[in-house]
């Protein structure tokens, strides 16, 4: 597995050896050993998520604080515009997002640590998105900012509104948001 840096500190793409031929492929996904290495991140992950969401879905942008979760994102079938902030106030990249498209066909994964946000606009047909999390949901340390915070200013490839939850459509602006010291 390689990892290359991102714009954000500590954001990571990995990149997985794969073995391809006639028959198909296989990688493996995650190794904790090598994540430990590569990351510098000792804990394990706790719990998997998997979603499945239409084209034009948007997911996010979701964090928790306190009990801020690290997640290992990978697509397993489709294609996402998935985005990134950074929250640590103390961060020279604060407020400042990330952005990459993660697919089926290109089987990097993102490594999102503790004290970011992250959501995902689904660009194809559908698209199953699984992430590893480093702690437990708690709905009670559930935030979400809005997807079209100016301060942000993410250019999502839009083509119309995009669907999403009440809960997402009621997302605070970063400047309302419980962040990180």
């Amino acid at each position: 597995m390689e990892a290359s840096v991102t714009e954000l500190p500590g954001l990571l793409i990995l990149k997985p050896r794969v073995f391809a031929d006639e028959r198909g492929h296989f990688f493996e996904m995650h190794n904790q050993r090598e994540f430990a290495a590569l990351t510098g991140f000792e804990t394990a992950f706790v719990q998997d998520n998997q979603s499945r969401s239409k084209r034009g879905v948007l997911r996010g942008l979701h964090y928790q604080n306190p009990q801020p979760q690290g997640k290992l994102v990978h697509v397993l079938a489709g294609e996402i515009f998935d985005v990134v902030v950074d929250l640590r106030r103390s961060s020279p990249t604060f407020a400042k997002s990330a952005t990459i498209r993660l697919s089926a066909d290109n089987p990097l994964a993102l490594w999102v640590p503790p004290g970011f946000a992250h959501g995902f606009l689904t660009m194809s047909d559908f698209a199953e998105v699984m992430y590893k999390a480093t702690d437990y949901y708690a709905p009670q340390y559930e935030h979400c900012i809005r997807w079209d915070d100016p301060q942000l200013a993410i250019a999502w490839p839009l083509d119309g509104a995009p669907a999403m939850s009440p809960k997402d459509r009621c997302g605070k602006l970063l400047r309302d948001s419980a962040v990180f010291a």
